[in-house]
């Protein structure tokens, strides 16, 4: 068995409503067109990729990456579509390997099963909420929760162009680049960005080990 150094940030994923979409093979195209694009902007030690049914899962080196990668994918996916994420911390281990790939054990990913269930839970009174953190010997608060209940309510009231603003500019892309790309003015792309997007983005640039 090969022990990888832990800790590391395992993620597990899944599609919000999903059963409800009108074309579930459409759906699970917008997935993939998204995790490629979040793949492509953030490298990790396994890269996000769909597995059974609705769910995706990935491993990150660091919570920063991990916590990036989740916002990433709800910026990344279509109006109509959104994701629910678990983030688990702890040990990885490799027992094995199968046709689909490296056949995955540890804590790591327990807790980000645990994390996805209490996201679940927690979004009942919570409409807004998207993403949980659990780590071994937590007590107490997570300061990490706190942070991911304001960004995803903040996030769930974006529409589909906040959406495709805010990756633009994670994609670097000026105002008025973008500006051009939606058809609209400048001053309008900036007011969406005073409007929540930009207080979006310095939060990622704080988050940090």
């Amino acid at each position: 068995m090969n022990q990888i150094a832990s800790p590391r940030f395992a993620v597990i994923g899944d599609l919000v409503g999903s059963r409800e979409h009108p074309s579930r093979a459409e759906a699970q195209q917008s997935l993939l067109s998204a995790l490629a694009v979040v793949n492509a902007l953030l490298p990790a030690s396994q890269p996000l990729e769909p597995t059974i049914g609705d769910e995706l899962q990935a491993v990150y080196d660091d919570l920063h990456d991990a916590l990036y990668a989740t916002v990433l994918v709800r910026l990344a996916l279509p109006e109509s579509m959104d994701c629910r994420f678990g983030i688990g911390v702890g040990d990885l281990e490799i027992v094995g390997a199968s046709n689909y790939g490296l056949t995955q054990d540890g804590q790591a990913w327990w807790l980000a099963r645990d994390a996805i269930d209490t996201a679940k839970a927690k979004g009942r009174q919570l409409p807004g909420l998207r993403t949980w953190l659990k780590r071994e010997r937590s007590e107490g608060g997570d300061i990490v929760n706190s942070y991911l209940l304001v960004r995803d309510e903040l996030v769930s009231d974006f529409d589909g162009r906040q959406r495709r603003i805010a990756l633009a500019e994670l994609h670097g892309k000026s105002l008025s680049q973008i500006a051009d790309d939606e058809g609209i003015s400048t001053s309008a792309v900036s007011q969406r960005h005073r409007a929540g997007i930009g207080a979006l983005l310095e939060s990622i640039g704080q988050v940090r080990v």
